[in-house]
């Protein structure tokens, strides 16, 4: 929780990062789904709160798992001393597989040929690859397709035979599209799970469901479930379902310091092209964040952000530095805290706010503040 002495401390522009609400949020996730296990997913530096903080968080708050995207986020991990389990699913053609098995990274399987290049990587360094098979039931991204599931599945029982390679675990993802495309998924993966089983195959760990599924999906738990979103604060589901609907709390604040304030007269446009007049005398705050921070474009004229116990609306286009809030009559000062979003508890704009505003998912709002922007970390980092 942000304090008064924290606003008034305030910088230029920072993202505050709560990571008591992260170990709060994954302890009420994982109360939801046991005796499925979690995974916490820091991929994408941890949607932008910060891989490192985040995954240690994550664990101590005791989560067993870590999944990231690709190998370096992994190994980025592994050089910040964190050894936990720790699962990467997402890989370039000709990556390396090799520095990865060293470091007891778990690889996430999605052809025939990553399954050859990682048994040939694991012979290469002397050591046994730990993988997880990754069935396509209807995503139609990443993952083997039905059809060459079950020769799949037979050559990695040979690779294991040979002790190359050791299925640690079989997974997919689920689309999310309705209950009966969630239903067929759900029924797709249990039969690929027969037929590796059929193979001679017996998988530590499937996992089918992120965090929407595994609230809202029981059947889809599992052994694991991939919290992913839910671990900030941020709901799934885009379905009007608040963070405080499912007992979360957002975990990221973003704001900063209103840089200027100018007074103008009725007819006076603002930003580039003038996208907006004031119909009134009026008050302007020049807000220190723009697009190259990660503020969308698309949400000018349309986000609000929190200014002096109110929320005022962006007026005009929101530039690469900065955008211009309309405060009205209003007393605001130059050096005022505002906040873009947070906990909508405050009274602040959710980042599920700015995704409305900018037609798209407070997924992204969280993931795309840039790295010009310093995260600061309450709760220990």
């Amino acid at each position: 929780m942000i304090t008064a002495s924290d606003a008034a401390a305030a910088p230029f522009r920072e993202a505050v990062v709560d990571l008591d609400a992260v170990r709060e949020n994954l302890r009420t996730l994982a109360a939801a789904v046991a005796p499925a296990r979690t995974m916490a997913v820091v991929k994408a530096n941890a949607y932008g709160h910060g891989a490192v903080p985040v995954a240690r968080a994550a664990l101590s708050a005791g989560v067993e798992w870590l999944g990231v995207a690709d190998i370096a986020e992994a190994l980025a991990l592994r050089d910040a001393g964190i050894d936990a389990p720790l699962l990467s699913w997402l890989h370039d053609p000709g990556t390396d597989f090799g520095p990865a098995i060293a470091r007891d990274i778990d690889l996430g399987v999605s052809s025939r040929e990553q399954l050859e290049a990682i048994a040939a990587a694991a012979a290469s360094v002397g050591a046994v690859a730990r993988v997880h098979l990754k069935l396509d039931t209807g995503l139609s991204r990443s993952g083997v397709e039905p059809e060459h599931w079950p020769a799949t599945v037979a050559r990695a029982a040979e690779l294991e035979a040979t002790g190359r390679i050791h299925v640690r675990g079989l997974f997919s993802h689920l689309a999310n599209t309705s209950p009966d495309e969630d239903a067929a998924q759900i029924a797709a993966f249990e039969l690929g799970v027969v037929q590796a089983e059929t193979a001679g195959l017996r998988a530590e760990v499937r996992h089918l469901a992120s965090t929407a599924g595994a609230l809202r999906l029981p059947a889809a738990r599992f052994d694991l479930v991939r919290i992913g979103i839910g671990a900030y604060g941020v709901p799934p589901f885009g379905d009007g379902t608040t963070a405080e609907d499912l007992g979360l709390r957002p975990a990221m604040t973003l704001r900063g310091r209103v840089a200027a304030v100018r007074r103008i007269g009725p007819g006076t446009g603002v930003s580039y092209g003038h996208t907006w007049r004031a119909d009134r005398p009026t008050s302007l705050a020049l807000v220190p964040l723009g697009y190259a921070d990660g503020i969308p474009r698309q949400a000018s004229g349309r986000g609000e952000v929190w200014i002096r116990g109110a929320k005022r609306p962006v007026v005009g286009r929101i530039a690469m530095d900065q955008f211009v809030v309309d405060v009205g009559d209003d007393p605001v000062e130059t050096g005022d805290e505002v906040v873009l979003f947070g906990d909508p508890q405050t009274g602040a704009p959710s980042a599920d706010d700015w995704g409305d505003a900018a037609d798209t998912i407070g997924y992204e709002i969280v993931t795309r503040i840039g790295a010009r922007v310093p995260r600061r970390y309450l709760g220990g980092a």
